[in-house]
This record gives structure tokens, C-alpha cells and sequence, in this order.
């Protein structure tokens, strides 16, 4: 009898098609269809060069098989299958040896965990349009954001689905494809973006959506969508995502970190708590970093959010005659308010921004929670398997 194997897979449903896992292999282990993104169990050595790049940890999944599922059987997947029933054999389950287990433990060192959606989260719609059948979208319009003199070129993209039915919510992402082709012939892989307008439209009741978009120097898809032009058509495809979404109870309190475009999920958040509180007091607090006022996406529009539906903390590193400030060090200035908020079963927390942010942050939370008697990591790991603790960082 076969010794039973374990099998690296990866969360159809969680994952984002981001592509980042497949360019960080140093194996070409990881490949996609036009559906989903999976592993070559015959070329998957277990490095876990992948793990700590994945957004939403959907790349951290295994399964002990009899029989490794083939790249045919993934490619078909909607969800992950149970784990099946192991014959007994030599090692058994038990094929995942101390030093698989070890190598597993310290992978997820440098990983955000798997994600689970809040309890209340409404059920998203995922991979609707793919890389075989994508939706083309309409640009409604394109502003920018930011002042010209704050070097960073920030657009607000609205973009209209017409009669397609794309269902999205908050927290979830697009893809969109530019044209043309890569160094080596290959078309470009889709980009993805953050929607940040809420479930309801960019305009309520309208099938449209808006996406936050930063210009990089040399990307590709960023200049392609930052010069996009009102009546322009871009291919689209997902929705994608289904843990960082907003729960669906107007009670839950909502904690939010981000830097730069990492905002865009928030604006939803925000957007949509507003239309449905109706004056209400919302309990979200949003700690938001970035260089200058200029150069922070939605700063005149958030400052007109009123403070009893979000309370706002605007951090700037890098002001005039000021001290370098990050959104880690404005969260050590209100250490009662956090403590208040870890300690709430009804906290949830997400965070969403450049990756270089996470560790800063961790810090200060953990900090904040053990002056008050909290262990941060149990307690951080408890909100995640409840799923109140979302991390998004690229």
C-alpha cells in the first residue's frame, strides 16, 4: 500500500488570483488556468517561499491523500474537498514528520494566518468573471486624488457594468487586464484592486463600483488604469475574496489601519455604514498613514465623515518642521481606546496597506494588550479563528 503523502493546495474560494505566490516560486510550482491558481504536487518541494507573500492565506492549505489530486482536478475546484480518509499504512497521517511540522511553524512566522469571514458577513459571490470570460466595464470617470506637488498620482476610477450583473462587497477586489503582451509573449496577468465604493454602487442602486488607484513608475497596469479616459472599456475580472469583508451587524466595532490605497476597502466600510446607519453612531476608528495631506487619498471627504459615525486618526510622516510619525506610534497615543477594543468580543480588526506597516503595527498591539493582562498573540489568534482579525498587505 502507498504511504499516505501530504499535498500543498490552495483555497479556490479564499484566494484572490493575485499571482503573487506563481511569481515568487522558485520552482514554477504554482500555475493557473483561466479559473484558479494551484500547485504542482511534482514539482512542490515545501520551501514555503510562498506562505509569507499571500495576502489573505489562502495559499496555507494541505491535505494528507492517499492519491495526489491532479492539476486537472484543481483547476475544477469552486472550494477545497474535505480531508479524506487515510488508509491505515506505515506513518499513516502521521506522514507529516516533526521536521514538515517544524518547517510549517516557522513559515507562518512571517504569514498573516488563515483568514475566516465574520459570522455575520453576507455570502460573497467569487470568481463570477475570469480570465476566459471576463466583464468589460465602462469608465464612468477618473479623478485625481491627490495635489500634483505631492509626487504621488492617486485616481479615484469609477466604472460602470451596464447590464452585467456583478454583485460585490466591501473588502472584496477586482481584476482588471491591460492590453498587450509581457517580455516573453505571454498576455499580462490581471491586477488586482481593492472596490472601494460599498455593495450598493458608487451611486446607490447603479452596477458600478469604484477602485482606488496609486501610478507606479513602470507598472504596467497602474499607468494603464491611471490614464484611462471616461467611455473607455477595461476588461474585468472576479469578484475575488471572501474573509475581508465588513460584517453585517451594526453593532460590531470596526478598527481599521491602512496606508495609501489601503484605504479603499475602508471608504467602503465607511460608505456603507453611513447609508445604512442613518445618523446612528457607528464605532469605527481608522488609523490611516501617509506622507503628507496631499498625498492621502480622500482627505478632504474623510475629514467631512462625522466624528460619532468614524473617529479618525489622519498620520503624516512626513510634515515640515514635524517629527516622522506612523500609524504604529499614533496607536501608542491611545492605548486605553484599543485595550477597550481588543478586550470587546464585538472588535473587529483589519488592516490593509503596504506590507513594510504590519510589523509596527503588531508591535504596538502588542504592547497595548499586555499592559492590560492580554497575551497578544493568543489573543490575537482567537480573533482570527472568530473571524474578527483581518490582515491584507502586499
Amino acid at each position: 500500500m502507498n504511504k499516505p503523502l501530504k499535498q500543498h493546495l490552495i483555497d479556490p474560494e479564499i484566494c484572490i488570483r493575485c499571482y503573487t505566490c506563481e511569481m515568487t516560486c522558485p520552482l514554477e510550482a504554482i500555475v493557473h488556468d483561466d479559473n484558479n491558481v494551484v500547485v504542482d504536487v511534482d514539482k512542490c518541494n515545501f520551501c514555503m517561499d510562498c506562505i509569507p507573500v499571500c495576502p489573505t492565506g489562502s495559499i496555507d492549505e494541505w491535505r494528507v491523500v492517499n492519491t495526489a489530486y491532479s492539476l486537472d482536478e484543481q483547476f475544477g475546484w469552486e472550494d477545497l474537498p474535505a480531508q479524506e480518509e487515510i488508509a491505515d499504512s506505515p506513518g499513516g497521517v502521521e506522514a507529516l514528520d516533526d521536521a514538515m511540522a517544524a518547517l510549517l511553524a516557522e513559515a507562518h512566522k512571517g504569514a498573516g494566518g488563515r483568514s475566516k469571514a465574520p459570522a455575520t458577513a453576507a455570502k460573497p459571490t467569487i470568481n463570477m468573471y475570469n480570465l476566459g470570460k471576463p466583464a468589460t466595464a465602462k469608465v464612468q470617470g477618473s479623478y485625481r486624488l491627490t495635489k500634483e506637488e505631492s509626487g504621488a498620482d492617486v485616481r479615484h476610477i469609477i466604472l460602470d457594468l451596464g447590464g452585467q450583473p456583478f454583485p460585490v462587497l466591501e473588502g472584496q477586489s477586482i481584476g482588471i487586464t491591460p492590453p498587450g503582451t509581457d517580455a516573453e509573449g505571454k498576455p499580462y496577468l490581471p491586477r488586482l484592486y481593492s472596490v472601494s465604493s460599498p455593495r450598493d454602487g458608487e451611486r446607490p442602486h447603479y452596477n458600478n463600483l469604484s477602485l482606488t488607484v496609486k501610478r507606479e513608475e513602470g507598472g504596467v497596469c497602474s499607468n494603464y488604469v491611471c490614464d484611462l479616459k471616461q467611455g473607455d472599456e477595461v476588461q474585468v475580472t472576479g469578484p475575488f475574496g471572501a474573509t475581508f469583508l465588513m460584517p453585517d451587524d451594526p453593532s460590531a466595532r470596526l478598527l481599521m489601519i491602512c496606508t495609501g490605497t489601503g484605504s479603499a476597502p475602508f471608504r467602503a466600510f465607511t460608505m456603507r455604514r453611513q447609508r445604512a446607519a442613518q445618523g446612528a453612531n457607528g464605532d469605527m476608528i481608522m488609523f490611516f498613514g501617509a506622507r503628507t495631506p496631499d498625498s492621502l487619498p480622500y482627505f478632504g471627504p474623510l475629514n467631512k465623515v462625522p466624528e460619532h459615525l468614524l473617529k479618525k486618526h489622519l498620520v503624516f510622516s512626513r510634515l515640515p518642521d514635524a517629527p516622522k510619525e506612523y500609524v504604529q506610534d499614533r496607536m501608542m497615543t491611545e492605548p486605553e481606546a484599543i485595550a477597550d477594543l481588543l478586550a470587546d468580543p464585538k472588535t473587529h480588526i483589519y488592516i490593509c496597506g503596504l506590507r513594510g506597516m504590519e510589523q509596527g503595527v503588531e508591535e504596538s498591539f502588542k504592547s497595548i494588550a499586555e499592559s492590560t493582562g492580554l497575551q497578544w498573540e493568543s489573543t490575537r489568534d482567537m480573533m482570527r479563528d472568530e473571524g474578527r482579525y483581518h490582515v491584507e498587505t502586499y
